[in-house]
């Protein structure tokens, strides 16, 4: 079977592989089937493993735990994921792997293309820096606490646990991600041999790249959120208007 398939569509037409053990006419013995979940699945792979043309995740958030299954896929324990929306299982029994899942999502993959970094050291938030825009020119917010992203950076400690307005135009997104929108923004300041150039921003809304919006929330210098991913400075928890 074509593993491009949605595996929403194949659970439509009741017959979904997982493994080497495939079920049909509804759920396997013993197991029920839910709707899809109606937001991403993300979070950081704790333990992963690849299994008849499928990758099994388990992904921990906020102390919570969530085993999940996608079309085979290269990913390393540790790094954050953000998959499709899925459906649940529950008391699911794979013969191939001898295991009984007591809830598990058959997703159709990652939100993002993802790619392995398997024999690489992770890149971190370095490695998700976008590249200086020269074409990138925005005025700066108005108002108090208004700042260009360059200013951001050449202030970070004074400026460390103070509120803060910028604005910018949105270079990248990743959505989803630890229950967070990763939002990057350029104004055109800062030096992009040094990375300061480039704001990233989370925040529970969700704009497009090529928006121009406003930033604003507490600045936070040296955030480390783990597995490489510590930056310089970061808006977290902000919201972003356009």
């Amino acid at each position: 079977m074509n593993k491009a398939l949605s595996l929403s569509a194949l659970a439509l037409v009741l017959s979904i592989p997982i493994g080497a053990h495939a079920f049909s006419h509804g759920a396997p013995m013993g197991s029920s089937m839910s709707a899809p979940s109606a937001v991403p699945l993300a979070g950081k792979v704790a333990e992963t493993f690849a299994s008849g043309g499928y990758t099994y995740l388990l992904l921990e958030q906020d102390g919570k735990k969530i085993w999940a299954a996608i079309p085979e896929t290269p990913v390393e324990v540790g790094r954050e994921m953000s998959l499709k929306p899925g459906m649940e299982m529950k008391n699911f029994t794979s013969k191939a792997l001898k295991r009984t899942f007591e809830s598990i999502y058959f997703s159709e993959g990652p939100a993002v293309a993802v790619e392995s970094t398997k024999g690489k050291s992770s890149p971190g938030s370095t490695g998700s820096v976008v590249t200086k825009s020269e074409d990138v020119k925005v005025d700066k917010a108005a108002g108090a606490n208004a700042y260009t992203i360059a200013e951001v950076y050449g202030q970070k400690v004074k400026l460390n646990g103070k509120p803060v307005s910028v604005r910018g135009k949105v270079t990248k997104v990743a959505a989803g991600i630890m229950g967070k929108n990763w939002i990057h923004l350029q104004d055109g300041s800062g030096d992009a041999k040094k990375g300061t150039h480039d704001l990233t921003v989370t925040s529970q809304d969700l704009p497009a790249v090529g928006d121009v919006v406003t930033a604003t929330g507490t600045l936070q210098k040296d955030k480390d959120f783990g597995g490489g991913y510590r930056y310089q400075v970061i808006i977290d928890e902000g919201a972003v208007k356009h």
